[in-house]
């Protein structure tokens, strides 16, 4: 039998864990930890088993919604570190690369929603960290290659920050359908 997670609680950052961000870094950051806060709370007292219930016509299920933001957040922020050799090239992409992609919206077996919320916890601390420590947000480096990068674009700390938050945001409006559609239960409203 499945363990029912709870959820409903924003991540918020605790001074212990290291630097406060301040300025238009705390702001971003505020941001950034609001949208998580309603990733989240879509998870609210489910089971592992409907954190991974598909319910609309789409593939999406709950947990593999945050598994992909998890993924999305920790791939962008090597990427502030590293720049494009931190993501994979996806004009080389073969159908098994794709499909190993796929997993990343799935809840796999053995993998739990309390599981897939620590990482995902875990991703958010060492993004803020790292956007409260990072020496210029204006640093910059080359896109990857991609079918969705501009020819020769380049994109700032900053620039990825935002990414993170839209790209949260847009998977959090996701989560509140697919709960919806689970039992009815809403982020608001």
């Amino acid at each position: 039998m499945s363990e029912t997670v709870t959820a409903d609680e924003p991540t918020t950052h605790d001074p212990a864990d290291g630097p406060t961000a301040t300025g238009e870094r705390a702001d971003l950051l505020e941001v950034l930890a609001k949208h998580r806060g309603f990733l989240r709370f879509t998870t609210r007292d489910l089971t592992d088993e409907q954190a991974g219930q598909r319910t609309t016509a789409g593939e999406l299920c709950l947990g593999g919604l945050i598994k992909h933001v998890t993924a999305v957040e920790r791939n962008w922020v090597r990427f502030i570190l590293d720049g494009p050799s931190a993501m994979p090239d996806f004009t080389r992409m073969t159908e098994a690369d794709w499909a190993r992609r796929a997993d990343e919206f799935r809840m796999l077996p053995g993998e739990t929603l309390a599981g897939v919320l620590a990482d995902y916890a875990e991703a958010a601390l060492r993004t803020d960290e790292l956007v409260a420590t990072l020496p210029d947000l204006d640093a910059a480096q080359p896109l990857p290659d991609a079918p969705w990068s501009e020819p020769g674009g380049r994109w700032s700390a900053r620039r990825v920050l935002l990414h993170i938050i839209a790209e949260t945001t847009q998977h959090a409006g996701h989560a509140d359908i697919v709960r919806e559609s689970l039992d009815g239960a809403k982020t608001m409203g």
